[in-house]
């Protein structure tokens, strides 16, 4: 058949190899070019909405490290993925939209108009959102840090104070997923032979249409074994830090529980909520400017109390922003005298309040065995001066509770990293948000 029959009209393919990758092929989004409906997108949004604000920040970044991953690029076939720019601003938009979900996430670029427009016509799934979400950590840290050294570089926060406070967020594991060391034996057991026999069901079936769904319940058996078999190292760590307690305290550690680990999510650990019940959560450790509410820091661990956790956060600020705080506030789940002297010896002055005792004794009187670290805190906290500095510690109560009122109550991710990326995400749409509104009144 000549060329001018059925297949006449078809281009003709030209095979030839680039001489280099060429230039990223994304899916961007057009907001300003008509469609169907009446209006084009851009107009649907009115100007200072913070979905403006976050992709006015968010198109201003530097994201090669995500576009040099992408596989597809001109002069190459395959599909385009979307925009990590775009896919960056849908999440921190819907975090402090309160949505935490990725299906849910998904449905609204689909219906709600301020997604839309982010969109732009472009189209997203919630596989690909919800990988996104948790599988760029360290570009996240790098983004919160420059958050907030530019808001300190343009001078509306200072660096010099900083309020450390810890809330406890419910993680993705029930209760009843907690087994102690020898059901969790039996758990990996069970996990190991439905494993076993999945694959032997799936090497003799001949029919090609079932092997996908035995596939994919050959990948949920191998990912529980996964986390039954993580759930007991989680126990090992657990059975080592009661014999380093009973070291110190035999009698109470005896009177307490035998050790449990999740087999849903085993880096969960049950803790003392804000309302008194025990549930299994995750401790988050957030640092803010005092003067300001810009965080600067976080940490997501696996801890139930605060106890030590001052002198980590201080470590990782100085490993940030190459400098430390002149002074550090914590409340006073934080005492504790060791982390005192180490902060005085680095030129740092903690504020922190006593722990009252039950002999009822001064808390700010010398003590035997106090080092000049304690001695000058007891001093300094029992002055007017250091109660007034003492104060601004409150900062970091606002910033908790703009995180609980955005949805921050349940992780619905498992694990300390995917825990921890999700937190990024709500300290850097915080900081955009906040940033902008100090920027525009320093501006003014």
């Amino acid at each position: 058949m000549s060329r001018c029959g059925l297949f006449g009209d078809l281009p003709e393919t030209a095979s030839r190899e680039a001489k280099d990758r060429g230039k990223a092929r994304m899916r961007s989004p057009v907001r300003d070019q008509p469609g169907w409906q009446t209006v084009d997108l851009d107009s649907l949004m009115e100007a200072g909405h913070p979905v403006r604000v976050i992709w006015s920040y968010v198109a201003g970044l530097d994201l090669g490290a995500l576009e040099d991953r992408i596989a597809a690029r001109e002069h190459t076939v395959g599909q385009a993925p979307v925009d990590p720019h775009l896919m960056l601003a849908l999440w921190l938009y819907a975090t402090a939209d309160g949505v935490g979900s990725a299906r849910a996430l998904a449905r609204l670029c689909e219906s709600h108009v301020a997604y839309r427009w982010l969109c732009g016509g472009v189209s997203v799934n919630y596989h690909g959102l919800a990988d996104f979400r948790t599988a760029h950590g360290a570009v996240l840290d790098g983004l919160l840090v420059q958050s907030a050294a530019g808001l300190a570089l343009a001078g509306v926060i200072k660096l010099d104070e900083v309020v450390q406070d810890g809330v406890r967020v419910r993680a993705a594991a029930g209760a009843g997923s907690f087994r102690r060391k020898s059901n969790l034996y039996k758990e990996l057991r069970k996990a190991q032979r439905v494993v076993e026999q999945l694959k032997r069901e799936t090497d003799d079936d001949p029919d090609a249409s079932n092997r996908r769904i035995k596939a994919a319940r050959e990948r949920a058996a191998g990912d529980r074994e996964t986390r039954v078999a993580e759930a007991l190292t989680a126990m090992a760590e657990l059975e080592a830090q009661r014999e380093r307690r009973a070291r110190t305290n035999k009698k109470k550690t005896e009177q307490q529980k035998q050790p449990r680990a999740s087999t849903t999510d085993p880096q969960a650990r049950v803790m003392k909520m804000a309302d008194g019940g025990y549930r299994p959560a995750y401790n988050c450790q957030v640092a803010t400017v005092a003067q300001g509410q810009v965080v600067v820091a976080l940490d997501v661990v696996a801890v139930g109390s605060d106890r030590g956790l001052a002198r980590p956060m201080v470590e990782r600020l100085a490993k940030a922003y190459r400098r430390l705080p002149l002074r550090h506030l914590v409340d006073g789940g934080f005492t504790k005298n060791a982390d005192i002297e180490w902060t005085a010896a680095h030129g740092i002055e903690m504020y922190a309040p006593a722990i009252r005792n039950k002999h009822k004794t001064d808390p700010w009187a010398p003590r035997r065995g106090d080092g000049p670290g304690v001695a000058a805190w007891r001093r300094r906290m029992q002055s007017d001066e250091g109660q007034v500095i003492y104060q601004r510690r409150a900062m970091g109560e606002w910033i908790n509770a703009r995180f609980r009122n955005w949805g921050l109550r349940q992780f619905t991710v498992r694990g300390l990293e995917k825990a921890k990326a999700v937190l990024r995400l709500y300290a850097l749409a915080n900081n955009i948000l906040v940033g902008h509104r100090m920027l525009t009144a320093a501006a003014a």
